[in-house]
């Protein structure tokens, strides 16, 4: 790492959200142009690759000066169907002049204060210095007026009475006096009879021409980022409150329980829904409708709710969405939604690994010291510590010359390791920490592999040594972890039990890309190495795959198992195999290599044959075992067999290419 610091402290943290956003240039170019246009995006990568970090800065590069907030009016005509009107949070001195009622809300001071900062255009000085939103302030003068309102009530009959004590004390006529007496017990009866009308009538008068304010953006200097992951159809589109006093004059006016939804507090802002295939189809469908009219009605949610009564005016909803989701989510995906973000907008793959490089390197060294600032309760990392990480991202990877950019996962290692500095008392964390986080900081699926790889260990599930017929160690990877295990396979050939022709017959918990690999290995040993097997089946058993196997990785070790059988040739038993096998007997590169090998060194094997081409993934890695790279089937069986074959594939193969 050529860059020179000490520790992380001294390393420049860029201000701007999507300048912290690590390896994913093409992203970041993207979503710039997206936030100058307001296009939508639909991000489309594993997670932990900084998808919902690049909706944040997205809602950072959007214009702040039109944010607006919504309030629910009662509807004097048609009770249930409240009015949403719109205003802006900070209105400018031209909105003003034009809407001369709104002066009432600001002081003299505000006013000119208005009047200065929207000449200079300085939007976010005018939200700091007035603080309060026009929302929040009309609420709030509605509800000065009611106790105002309400202070003139409670001192009416006082007020009558100590005026009743000026008269009676005052110089003036005894028939002016009894007038003036019968004048004021006149307005006390009409005081009271008028309080206690509304008090049997209308008992939430006052109540009821309140205004609610649904959408508040007071004091927010940024476009609104609202995430809408896993909202419930309420939550995302709005809902009615259920009102179970509907009659009587006791139950709550309609506008009153009006919530706005999440589209709706997105207004002028970004709506980020990671997980976006989880939405109910029928959810996606009145999204998308939302979107193309940039407005929505609110409405309860619940059938068998008073809500559904209840259907305001069209609610403003214009935002920009960002959706996220996993390539094999795609296909839950409404078409029509899909149809509307690539019609008016961008789709974008995001990266899961970068090139190991000096500028990368460097990039990884950032994003260490805005996790330990991002985080606030760990210290900062010296050089040395960074360089491990650095190490902890290539071994991720998995590949040659290659950085994962899976950094949620390294994310939390580096909490793992300053969680351990703290511990120590340390101010600083160093490499040793890095390391001892390393070897408790696990994902529960490597958790449950490395135990399932010590219960097979225990029971000698697999062998080391020695030599067996028709029985081979394959290699795999458990689940979507970095974890190997090694994969016992056996293989049986015995008479066919059909007249016709002979079967393969496969066991253990299979895929289906595993379970065509195995049948594809058939084509290999009739063309390539001449064998009848049509009058015999072909009994494969993988021993003890509770975990699952997937891919064509063990087409390698399947071959050499099946042929072993078929020929009473002993294997290896301290040989380990992995590899993808094509028809034509070519042995082609497959994933998870270092995990794979490091799996077999671990359970003590000597030697492991692998992918030429999956050699470069291993390169400058301290090994124990002997790794040998192989090109096509006979130089796998020319590893793996005890004793060599009768019949050499490999000249046909070379005849076949010449």
């Amino acid at each position: 790492l050529p860059l020179k610091f000490k520790t992380t402290k001294e390393i420049k943290i860029p201000k701007k959200l999507i300048d912290q956003v690590i390896g994913q240039e093409k992203a970041v170019e993207i979503v710039k142009r997206a936030a100058k246009q307001r296009r939508h995006l639909l991000l489309i990568g594993p997670p932990g690759i900084g998808k919902s970090m690049l909706a944040q800065a997205m809602a950072e590069l959007l214009p702040v000066e039109e944010l607006e907030d919504q309030l629910s009016f009662p509807n004097p005509v048609m009770e249930n169907e409240p009015i949403i009107k719109s205003i802006p949070s900070y209105p400018t001195w031209d909105y003003i002049i034009k809407r001369p009622y709104l002066m009432r809300y600001y002081s003299k001071n505000e006013l000119l204060l208005i009047k200065r900062l929207s000449e200079k255009k300085d939007y976010v000085s005018l939200v700091r210095a007035l603080k309060l939103g026009l929302g929040r302030r009309i609420v709030s003068f509605s509800q000065k007026k009611k106790e105002e309102q309400s202070l003139l009530e409670k001192f009416f009959l006082p007020g009558l009475l100590i005026i009743g004590l000026a008269v009676l004390v005052s110089p003036l006529p005894t028939d002016t006096k009894w007038l003036s007496y019968a004048l004021l017990f006149g307005l006390a009866i009409i005081h009271l009879f008028s309080k206690l009308g509304k008090s049997l009538a209308r008992p939430l008068q006052e109540k009821t021409m309140k205004p609610k304010l649904i959408v508040d953006n007071t004091g927010k200097e940024k476009a609104p980022f609202v995430d809408a992951t896993g909202a419930k159809a309420g939550a995302l589109l709005g809902d009615v409150k259920h009102d179970p006093l509907q009659s009587g004059g006791l139950g709550t006016p309609p506008h009153l329980r009006v919530e706005a939804g999440a589209i709706h507090k997105a207004n002028k802002g970004v709506l980020f829904i990671d997980e976006i295939a989880s939405l109910k189809l029928n959810w996606q469908q009145e999204l998308l409708t939302a979107m193309q009219e940039k407005k929505y009605s609110i409405t309860g949610q619940s059938e068998l709710s008073s809500g559904a009564l209840v259907k305001t005016t069209p609610a403003k909803c214009d935002f920009v969405l960002v959706a996220a989701g996993n390539l094999e989510d795609m296909k839950k995906l409404h078409p029509a939604l899909r149809s509307r973000i690539r019609g008016s907008g961008y789709e974008v793959y995001m990266k899961d690994e970068m090139e190991d490089t000096v500028e990368n390197r460097i990039k990884i060294a950032q994003f260490v010291a805005q996790e330990v600032e991002k985080d606030g309760k760990i210290p900062h990392f010296t050089k040395q510590a960074v360089e491990e990480i650095i190490k902890e991202a290539k071994a991720l990877a998995g590949k040659k010359n290659k950085l994962t950019l899976k950094l949620r996962e390294l994310g939390g290692l580096i909490r793992a390791a300053g969680d351990i500095a703290k511990e120590k008392g340390k101010d600083i964390v160093n490499k040793e920490d890095v390391i001892e986080a390393r070897h408790f900081y696990k994902l529960i699926e490597s958790q449950v592999a490395e135990k399932i790889v010590e219960a097979k260990k225990e029971y000698s599930v697999f062998k080391t040594e020695g030599e067996e017929i028709g029985r081979v160690n394959g290699l795999a990877v458990i689940g979507n972890t970095n974890k190997g295990i090694l994969l016992p396979i056996v293989a049986e050939v015995t008479s066919s039990s059909s007249k016709v022709e002979g079967k393969i017959i496969a066991t253990g918990k299979l895929g289906e890309i595993a379970r065509e690999a195995v049948y594809n290995v058939s084509a290999v040993i009739k063309k390539h190495l001449a064998k009848d097997i049509s009058k015999k089946d072909i009994h494969i058993q993988f021993l003890q795959t509770y975990e699952g196997v997937e891919g064509d990785s063990a087409s390698i070790a399947v071959a050499v198992a099946v042929l072993s059988a078929l020929q009473n040739i002993p294997v290896k038993q301290n040989v380990a195999l992995t590899g993808s096998l094509d028809v034509r007997g070519n042995v082609l590169p497959v994933g998870g290599v270092l995990a794979k090998v490091k799996a077999a060194e671990e359970a003590g094997i000597s030697k492991v044959i692998i992918p030429k081409m999956n050699l470069k993934d291993i390169e400058a890695q301290s090994l124990k075992v002997k790794v040998v790279g192989v090109e096509n089937i006979w130089e796998v069986l020319k590893h793996s067999l005890a004793k060599p074959l009768k019949r050499n594939p490999l000249k046909r193969l070379k005849k076949k290419k010449a």
